[in-house]
């Protein structure tokens, strides 16, 4: 199995997720119509988040910041090896977890929960 699938199937695994092919090429996942991050390949995941956790993530050395917006919340994470799944499906998860909380607070705000 390819990095790719792996991390593929890690994250469909999840309620809801669905996949479809990125703008930029590569794969994308989506929690409803919110992009949880795409994948390129076997070697590159971009995410989105706010610059706070951004920072938090680079600080860590969990990411580095995004080759081609900079200046946003969005990140890169570099798949050197199959070591690396482990931790690009725990920032995917991250970007799943943060998604899905604000679509249940989107869905209380409405009266449906």
């Amino acid at each position: 199995m390819s990095i790719r699938d792996r991390i593929s199937e890690a994250v469909l695994s999840w309620p809801e997720v669905t996949e479809r092919r990125h703008r930029f090429g590569g794969v994308e996942f989506k929690l409803g119509a919110r992009e949880l991050g795409h994948l390129h390949g076997d070697h590159t995941v971009d995410l989105p988040f706010t610059r706070a956790i951004r920072d938090e993530l680079i600080a860590a050395g969990q990411a580095r910041v995004h080759h081609s917006v900079p200046d946003s919340g969005w990140v890169t994470y570099s798949i050197r090896s199959e070591a690396d799944v482990p931790a690009a499906v725990a920032l995917f998860r991250l970007s799943y977890e943060r998604a899905a909380a604000a679509r249940a607070e989107n869905t209380k705000r409405r009266g449906g929960g």
